[in-house]
């Protein structure tokens, strides 16, 4: 009896650790994802260093930490300093989830005709996000960013301070399932939907976001 439950026990355990190597080697190779998880304080990152030292961090817990990450985010001219453009951060591509799944090929691509979607726009262990119909929803990714991937003219905040608020201001988000409440580009775009109400954790809750990003891998 001892025999028989052991030689059933073996294959099941050998499909698992494949299954696991197999998943591992997917992360391994993963190019884009979306975080699992905010600062915990808002849109507050410390500025786009600590949002980039976020998706490097979350990467390496996924098994991809040896490439270069980059959080998807533009930020407004400010004291002198130029604007920073988030299409100009992620390298050329092409990017894939932690599934193996291309999101877009070019940096034209992925401002274009991309295949960002709730199915696709995974986090970095593979797992879906919630969005639009589930609890709560969390669709509101921030980016700071018009649709082109650009950063917004002086004069007008959408970027929480250049990701250092975590109360005043308000910060541009995309939703990653393509839904919103009206069936219109903003509502449809992955990068430049609305405007969130606030910078806090509560105010990105509010319109449905919980402080995610989007993280390329720029090598």
């Amino acid at each position: 009896m001892h025999t028989l439950t052991l030689s059933l026990a073996l294959p099941t355990a050998l499909l698992a650790l494949t299954c696991s190597f197999a998943s591992q080697a997917e992360q391994a190779d993963m190019t884009f994802f979306i975080t699992s998880q905010g600062s915990g304080q808002g849109a507050n990152f410390g500025g786009l260093a600590g949002a980039d030292a976020h998706c490097q961090k979350l990467a390496g817990a996924a098994g991809a930490g040896q490439r270069t990450w980059r959080a998807y985010l533009s930020t407004s001219a400010s004291d002198g300093t130029a604007a920073v453009n988030a299409r100009d951060r992620i390298g050329p591509g092409p990017w894939q989830n932690a599934k193996g799944v291309v999101i877009a090929q070019t940096v034209a691509q992925l401002h274009g005709d991309n295949q960002l979607n709730k199915d696709t726009a995974l986090d970095e262990q593979g797992a879906p996000i919630k969005g639009r119909g589930d609890t709560p929803n969390m669709h509101d990714i921030l980016t700071g960013s018009q649709a082109d991937g650009t950063a917004f003219a002086a004069g007008e905040d959408h970027t929480c301070g250049n990701w250092t608020s975590s109360g005043e201001g308000a910060a541009q988000v995309g939703h990653h399932d393509r839904m919103g409440l009206r069936d219109d580009a903003p509502s449809r775009s992955w990068n430049s939907s609305h405007p969130s109400r606030g910078c806090s954790d509560e105010a990105l809750k509010g319109t449905g976001g919980a402080g995610l990003l989007y993280c390329f891998a720029a090598d």
